[in-house]
């Protein structure tokens, strides 16, 4: 996930990945004769993956768990994983595969395998009709003030290519989007998919996302070094999803809109 993890802690955590005893990782054979794949999640990080009052898990990431465990026929275990705990999960064979928004780049890459891309992360701007702007680089002036929450890596980036605009920190994602719905704030730069589905608390504002992004990123499901035949299942079964649109669908029905930049199933990839 790109968007709690500087590229420092990137590295810290392949070095901490690096200190977890390497396990022989589960094949799919494995997996099918136990009848279980045990599916990283992140446990605090709705609408990805949360508990409900009822207590079981729901999100965006728990239906597509499902799905795959049903392609390939097995029951599915969730394993709570905090974010840096993803990679040294799969070094360590405490998982199967990772999920949690798992962005693709080089250093994990060094340590796990990925399957094809899941979803897309979009930097870029969420803003109202009160504000006008075409492009990123029009909210970096003075007098506009962007919300975001304290610890994001964009908090960063912001003060490195934002100087101009001014910086109001909360907590969460429901007080960041609440600042622009009341009118403290006038746009957020952030992983804007992740902010869409608390937009709807707020029907009277005008709502609008910059057409052009900043970055797009691709987070896909982590495997085990090695894996080959479990990765290629699961290529197998996200073809099917992305084809009949279910994954979007499971999206949608997750974040209150569609995915900003979607998937385009590919079968040679």
């Amino acid at each position: 996930m790109l968007r709690r993890t500087s590229l420092a802690g990137i590295a810290a955590i392949a070095i901490t990945a690096m200190s977890f005893t390497s396990a022989h990782a589960k094949s799919l054979d494995d997996i099918l004769s136990d009848g279980v794949i045990r599916v990283g999640i992140n446990p605090n990080f709705p609408n990805m993956s949360a508990r409900n009052d009822a207590g079981e898990w729901e999100g965006f990431d728990i239906d597509v768990g499902n799905a795959l465990a049903s392609a390939i026929g097995v029951e599915v275990e969730w394993v709570p994983t905090e974010t840096a705990q993803r990679v040294p999960f799969l070094v360590s064979d405490r998982i199967d595969v990772s999920l949690g928004a798992l962005t693709r780049n080089t250093e994990r890459a060094k340590l796990i395998d990925y399957t094809v891309p899941l979803h897309t992360e979009v930097l870029a701007v969420l803003a109202t009709d009160k504000i006008e702007g075409d492009s990123w680089e029009d909210f970096n002036k003075d007098g506009v003030t962007l919300a975001n929450m304290r610890g994001n890596w964009t908090v960063d980036w912001i003060g490195e290519n934002m100087p101009n605009a001014e910086l109001e920190l909360v907590d969460t994602i429901a007080d960041t989007v609440r600042l622009v719905g009341q009118g403290r704030a006038d746009a957020i730069v952030e992983n804007i998919d992740f902010f869409m589905a608390f937009t709807e608390n707020y029907p009277d504002v005008n709502w609008r996302v910059v057409e052009n992004p900043i970055f797009v990123a691709y987070c896909a499901i982590g495997v085990s070094q090695g894996n080959d035949n479990l990765t290629e299942v699961l290529n197998v079964a996200l073809y099917n999803l992305h084809s009949s649109g279910a994954i979007n669908d499971m999206w949608e029905a997750n974040y209150g809109a569609p995915m900003l930049r979607t998937v385009d199933p590919d079968p040679y990839f």
